[in-house]
C-alpha cells in the first residue's frame, strides 16, 4: 500500500510537469498575442505531447506499484488457520481464493450442524410437551396409580434423553463457534482490499487532474456521452473486446506475466 501511495504522490513531489506546463502556457500566451498562429499550434502540440508522456509515465508507475501491492498481499493467519497453505501461495489471487474456500467450508459446516441439531431440539420439544400434559393431570389428581407409575418411568427416560441430546446440541454449537474462525481472515482481506481500492481511486483522480490542467489551458473540449458511446461502439466492432479466455494469445495470465510486461515497458 505504501508503494502505491508513494507512486501516487511522486508526480507532485517533482514539479517537472508543472514547471513545463507553466512555461508552455506563458509561451502560448505570448505567441497568440504576437499573432504567431503556427508557433502557437506547435506549442499546443508540445503541451499535448508532454501530457501524454506524463500520463504514460504515471500510469506505468501506478501499475507497477499496484502490481507490487497485489504480489505482496499478505494475510496473517493464526496457528491452525492454514499457515502452511498460505505460506506456499505466492499469488494474491491464490490467497484470496483460499480465504473464499475457508468461508465456503465454514458456511457448509454451520449449515450441516444446524440441520443436525434441529431434529434433536424438535424431539426434546415434543417429549417435554407430552410430559407437561401428563404432569398437569398429576397435579389435578386426574391420574390412576398405574398411570402415575408409567409417568414415573417416562420422566426417568426423558431425563436420560435430555442429558444425551443436550450434550449433542452443546457439541454442535461449539463446532459452529469454532467454524467462525475464518472471520478474522475475511476481515483482513476486506480491509486490505478496501485500502487498495481507495489508493487506486485517489491515483486515478490525480491522473485526471493532471490531464485536465492541459485541457484547461488549451481549451480542449472532451466528447460528450453520445459521441463517446459511438466511439466505443466503433472500437467494439473492430477490436477483440475483453479477453475472457486467459489462455488466448497476447493475454497476460499470471502476475509473472504482468511483471515481465511492466519490465519490458521500463517500469
Amino acid at each position: 500500500m505504501a508503494k502505491l501511495q508513494q507512486a501516487r504522490t511522486e508526480h507532485y513531489a517533482g514539479t517537472t510537469f508543472a514547471d513545463l506546463l507553466k512555461e508552455k502556457a506563458a509561451e502560448l500566451h505570448q505567441r497568440i498575442e504576437a499573432g504567431e498562429t503556427e508557433s502557437a499550434l506547435e506549442t499546443l502540440q508540445e503541451l499535448q505531447d508532454a501530457r501524454d508522456r506524463g500520463l504514460y509515465q504515471e500510469v506505468g508507475r501506478l501499475t507497477r506499484a499496484l502490481h507490487s501491492a497485489i504480489t505482496n498481499f499478505h494475510i496473517d493467519a493464526k496457528p491452525g488457520e492454514g499457515v502452511q497453505e498460505l505460506s506456499e501461495m505466492s499469488e494474491a489471487t491464490d490467497r484470496l481464493g483460499y480465504v473464499v474456500t475457508l468461508t465456503e467450508k465454514a458456511a457448509n459446516t454451520t449449515l450441516d450442524l444446524v440441520e443436525e441439531s434441529m431434529p434433536v431440539a424438535g424431539a426434546m420439544k415434543e417429549e417435554s410437551a407430552r410430559l407437561k400434559s401428563e404432569w398437569k393431570r398429576l397435579v389435578d389428581r386426574d391420574m390412576s396409580a398405574e398411570e402415575f407409575r408409567s409417568l414415573y418411568w417416562h420422566l426417568d427416560g426423558f431425563f436420560t434423553l435430555l442429558n444425551d441430546q443436550s450434550e449433542t446440541l452443546y457439541n454442535n454449537l461449539s463446532s459452529i463457534l469454532l467454524a467462525q474462525d475464518f472471520q478474522d481472515l475475511t476481515g483482513q482481506v476486506i480491509n486490505k482490499v478496501t485500502s487498495l481500492v481507495k489508493e487506486v481511486e485517489a491515483s486515478l483522480v490525480d491522473l485526471v487532474f493532471m490531464a485536465s490542467q492541459v485541457d484547461e489551458i488549451t481549451g480542449i473540449v472532451r466528447e460528450g456521452p453520445e459521441v463517446a458511446a459511438e466511439g466505443v461502439a466503433e472500437v467494439s466492432d473492430k477490436g477483440e473486446g475483453p479477453q475472457i479466455n486467459a489462455n488466448a494469445e497476447g493475454v497476460v495470465s499470471s502476475q509473472d506475466d504482468v511483471d515481465d510486461l511492466l519490465s519490458s515497458l521500463g517500469f
